[in-house]
């Protein structure tokens, strides 16, 4: 009887340790479970981010689009003062030659002179007197040394520092002498002085990336008209794509297209930006008794799919006088309404 409960025992223990691996079991099961779902939530945040992220620079390139004409408008108009130059030199650094290095100093060197009257140590004390004012007068000699060629190399790098300064200011010089001539030269009408300035405003129009800064300038001094003659970007810079969605069952990030209707409306609306934001430029930079109209003419290079030539496509043509583009509100305007509008007052011929 004693074997068979003792038997008895072994079973329990042996079933007792079966149903505590069970629940260990499934105590790792769950925790395998909770970790693969932790890293599932993780990974599903990240992609999303990533899809977000590509969102947020689609709408920045779209903004940045929209407001080509009124991200313009407050900024002041180019003058002939802000063409002026200055020396591009900072103040004189000498840097570490500027810095005056210590004398040595005999305190530092000097021995402890000795205490009473013992003769031994002051001959001992005479020694390394005479030897500690052997090793001041070199470290003297040393820094003298030291001090001359630090002043030399800080005259030499001030002299050279100079020498930029004058150049620098002399280039400045000759720089403001030519925009003063200029200046005389537009307030009196002169065309090239006229193109000049207006090619000086056009480079100064900061454009994003993907739109040349290609331009030609002309100017007619009986009709006081400006005419620009302008490269514009292609329609690719119109983002073809209008988001970016996740697809967690594929674990991929797919762009929804834009339609090829939007992108050719956005695109309009776009070239008749860059017309209106020229004459805005040039009217507002310059005086009604030299610029009395302006004109601007818009082309962009394709390819000629019958051919496989490049090919110049004109896309927009619009002139306006200064009353009649003075009275715009060009802040609440639609361009592509306010272009055909201009031109249907444009007088013919």
């Amino acid at each position: 009887m004693a074997r068979s409960g003792s038997l008895s025992d072994f079973e329990r223990r042996l079933v007792t340790q079966r149903r505590e691996d069970d629940r260990l079991d499934r105590e790792q099961r769950k925790q395998d479970k909770e970790r693969e779902k932790a890293r599932q939530q993780v990974q599903l945040e990240s992609r999303q981010r990533e899809a977000d992220e590509k969102n947020t620079a689609v709408q920045e390139q779209v903004r940045i689009l929209e407001e080509i004409l009124t991200g313009i408008l407050p900024r002041p108009a180019l003058t002939f003062e802000r063409l002026l130059a200055a020396p591009k030199l900072p103040p004189f650094d000498p840097g570490e030659l500027g810095q005056v290095p210590a004398a040595p100093g005999w305190s530092e060197l000097a021995p402890i002179p000795p205490q009473g009257l013992n003769r031994f140590l002051r001959a001992r004390y005479k020694r390394q007197l005479a030897q500690a004012r052997g090793r001041f007068q070199a470290a003297e000699a040393e820094h003298q040394q030291r001090e001359s060629q630090r002043r030399q190399a800080l005259a030499i790098a001030k002299a050279s520092y100079d020498q930029k300064l004058t150049q620098e200011r002399a280039r400045a010089a000759r720089r403001n002498a030519y925009v003063a001539g200029r200046q005389s030269a537009f307030a009196a009408g002169d065309a090239g002085a006229v193109e000049w300035f207006a090619g000086c405003l056009l480079k100064a129009s900061r454009y994003p990336d993907g739109f040349p800064c290609e331009y030609q300038v002309g100017y007619q001094a009986e009709h006081r008209n400006v005419t620009v003659e302008a490269e514009l970007p292609p329609v690719s810079v119109v983002p073809s794509v209008r988001a970016y969605r996740y697809v967690e069952a594929r674990d991929v990030i797919e762009p929804v297209p834009r339609q090829e209707s939007e992108i050719r409306q956005r695109y309009d609306r776009l070239v008749c930006g860059v017309a209106l934001r020229t004459l805005h430029e040039i009217f507002t930079a310059t005086p009604a008794e030299v610029v009395a109209v302006v004109t601007f003419r818009g082309r962009v290079t394709t390819v000629d799919v019958a051919t496989g030539k490049p090919s110049r496509a004109h896309l927009v043509s619009v002139s306006a006088g200064r009353p009649v583009f003075d009275d715009l509100v060009l802040a609440a305007v639609d361009p592509q309404a306010c272009v055909a509008r201009l031109n249907a007052l444009a007088p013919a011929g």
